[in-house]
């Protein structure tokens, strides 16, 4: 039986590697165990939670006000006991955490085969997003298996020398966890912040959900979307439901400029099924997150992206995302368009998701299932050989 380990350590990662989890877990095919780094300690757990997933391995490695230097280290220290006491033959990783990327060099430094879920986005810009570009770099030049989620993912690791026969295009499975967790709802699922948000909700009003937490968009660019958010308060026909990131740097400059305004409710980080809803209920979504990017276009929800890269093009080739940037005036902009352009709003509105059809985690288990008895290429370049 091989044995195989999944490795995450923040919100986004835990909620787009749940099914892989659950998939992995309910084959007999597999021994399979999961460590987290606890990179995002509560918010980690509330996912955990939701899809009922205990870990084996525990790290905690979360430090108030962390550099990524330390964080770093202490991730290869901690993923490398693990690795010493269950010894599996297979990593798990996903995305680009510094989680991913050092779980990854801790695994090649115990020459144990590396499957990297999410692999392929690029903005070739290492500086944006900061770290989370050259972290995903770093894991993809590791990573003996590509599970890509898009055909352009494909192609970008095919351009960077990646033997094409170790990348399984899949679908990304951020929809695979999104599509279940709003049947779960739509069955009646519902918690303490859920009941909040109906109560909090204005009748009659178009909520604009917006989340941020980006290192690039720390200082000026979070005030530039603050300011944003302050002159759209002023509308009569909408009303701002703004979570707010733990980061000091987000939360302090976002609670200074945007308290006690009219129009605008800044409330705490919801758990992933209070999220689901809110998104759901929304008109439009302001974010900088990627993960909202991939699960809005399945609500048919239009996505203003605050960023100047993404590297996540298929949604804003398809329509569904813009990217504004933290520039106050485009974002101004585009929000009073989508609000009072029907035809505008419509065409980004449309139920069109590129990123998958909620079936990523079987073609995942298929591939390892029909793989893994194959001596194939310990590594990922093209041309070589054992």
């Amino acid at each position: 039986m091989n044995k195989i380990l999944i490795i995450f350590g923040t919100r986004p990662e835990a909620i787009k590697m749940a099914p892989i989890v659950l998939g992995f877990k309910n084959d007999p095919a597999f021994d399979v165990k999961v460590c987290v780094t606890a990179q995002h300690r509560e918010m980690l757990d509330q996912v955990l939670e939701f899809f009922n997933i205990e870990p084996e391995f525990d790290l905690d490695i979360m430090q108030t006000s962390q550099s990524l230097h330390s964080l770093t280290a202490r991730l290869l220290e901690g993923v490398k006991v693990v690795l010493d006491e269950y010894q599996p033959d297979y990593v798990f990783v996903h995305g680009d955490t510094t989680t991913s990327m050092a779980a990854s060099l801790a695994a090649f430094y115990s020459s144990i085969k590396i499957c990297h879920i999410e692999a392929g986005l690029r903005t070739y810009n290492i500086y944006s997003p900061f770290p989370e570009e050259i972290n995903r770099r770093v894991t993809g030049l590791l990573a003996n298996y590509h599970f890509a989620p898009t055909s352009t993912a494909e192609k970008y690791l095919v351009r960077e020398g990646v033997n094409p026969s170790n990348i399984i295009i899949t679908g990304n499975t951020v929809i695979d966890a999104l599509l279940s967790s709003v049947e779960r709802i739509k069955n009646g699922y519902s918690n303490e912040e859920i009941l909040s948000l109906e109560e909090m909700i204005v009748v009659g009003k178009k909520i604009i959900l917006v989340t941020g937490h980006r290192r690039e968009n720390h200082g000026e660019g979070f005030r530039n979307i603050c300011d944003a958010l302050s002159s759209l308060a002023e509308r009569d026909d909408v009303q701002i439901i703004y979570p707010v990131h733990l980061n000091p740097k987000v939360k302090d400059v976002v609670y200074e400029r945007l308290s006690n305004r009219e129009n605008i409710k800044l409330i705490e980080p919801l758990s992933y099924a209070s999220f689901i809803w809110l998104m759901n209920e929304s008109y439009l979504i302001l974010t900088d997150s990627g993960g909202v990017q991939e699960e809005a276009p399945s609500l048919g929800k239009p996505v203003l992206v605050m960023r100047d890269t993404t590297e996540r093009p298929e949604a804003v080739e398809a329509g569904t995302v813009l990217l504004v940037g933290t520039n106050m005036d485009e974002i101004l902009s585009k929000c009073n368009k989508l609000l009072s352009d029907e035809k505008f709003y419509g065409s980004m509105s449309q139920l069109n998701n590129p990123y998958g059809d909620g079936h990523a985690t079987e073609r995942v288990i298929h591939f390892m299932k029909n793989n893994m008895h194959l001596d194939k290429t310990p590594n990922n370049l093209v041309g070589k050989s054992k």
